[in-house]
C-alpha cells in the first residue's frame, strides 16, 4: 500500500532498532482517510474468504477492523484488555504478553459474540513477535471458530512472529512489511516467503 508507506516515511519516527511510533495516524491520533484505504485493502485481499466477524484486540486494532468490518458488511469484537464489570463472565480467556510494554495480559471475549460457526478475520495495527495474534487465535480455537486470516496493518520483517505464524499455515496480509529500522531509516519489504 503506497499511501501507507509512504505516511510511515513522512510521520514514523524511528526510536530504535526495533521500534517505530507511529502515533500521528494509527495508534494515538488518527488518520480517517488512511484508516478507509486499509479497511479497503483488507477487504479486498479477503472479499472470497467468507468472513462472518473480526476480531481485534484493543485498542489500536479497533480503528483498522472498523473500517474493513464497514466494508466486508460484517461486525467487529475486540478483545478487552481491562476487565469491566459487564465483562466478566462467560468469557473466552487468553494471555498475550507484550515486548514493548513488557507486560502481560489477559484479553477477553463473550461467548455470546463468537462461535463454531463464525469465520472470523483478525486484525491489528502492528506483528513483531506474534504474540498478540496467538492470543487471538487462541480464543478463536476456544470457540470452535473458523480463521480465515490475519490482516496486518505493519509488520515488523526483522522480528520473528510473521515468520512464526505463516510456517504454522496461518494466512498472513500484512500491508507494509518493515525490513529494517537500523540508523533511523525504514526501508520495506516486499514479499515475504514461507520457509
Amino acid at each position: 500500500m503506497k499511501s501507507l508507506h509512504e505516511k510511515i516515511v513522512k510521520e514514523g519516527k524511528v526510536l530504535s532498532d526495533t521500534v517505530l511510533k507511529v502515533d500521528s495516524f494509527l495508534n494515538h491520533q488518527i488518520d480517517p482517510s488512511l484508516m478507509k484505504q486499509i479497511g479497503d485493502e483488507f477487504a479486498s485481499r479477503f472479499a472470497d474468504a467468507g468472513i462472518t466477524k473480526i476480531l481485534t484486540i484493543e485498542s489500536s486494532g479497533i480503528a483498522p477492523a472498523m473500517m474493513a468490518g464497514l466494508n466486508l458488511g460484517v461486525p467487529v469484537i475486540f478483545a478487552r484488555k481491562r476487565k469491566s464489570v459487564t465483562l466478566k463472565d462467560n468469557l473466552f480467556t487468553s494471555s498475550v504478553h507484550s515486548f514493548t510494554k513488557n507486560e502481560t495480559n489477559d484479553i477477553s471475549v463473550s461467548k455470546e459474540f463468537i462461535n463454531e460457526d463464525d469465520v472470523v478475520l483478525i486484525i491489528d495495527d502492528f506483528l513483531a513477535n506474534g504474540q498478540a495474534v496467538l492470543g487471538l487465535t487462541d480464543i478463536l480455537d476456544q470457540a470452535g471458530a473458523t480463521l480465515a486470516g490475519v490482516g496486518i496493518v505493519i509488520e515488523k520483517g526483522f522480528q520473528s512472529g510473521g515468520k512464526m505464524i505463516r510456517n504454522s499455515g496461518i494466512r498472513v496480509e500484512s500491508l507494509a512489511i518493515i525490513s529494517s529500522l537500523k540508523n533511523g531509516e525504514v526501508e520495506f519489504l516486499e514479499e515475504v516467503t514461507v520457509s
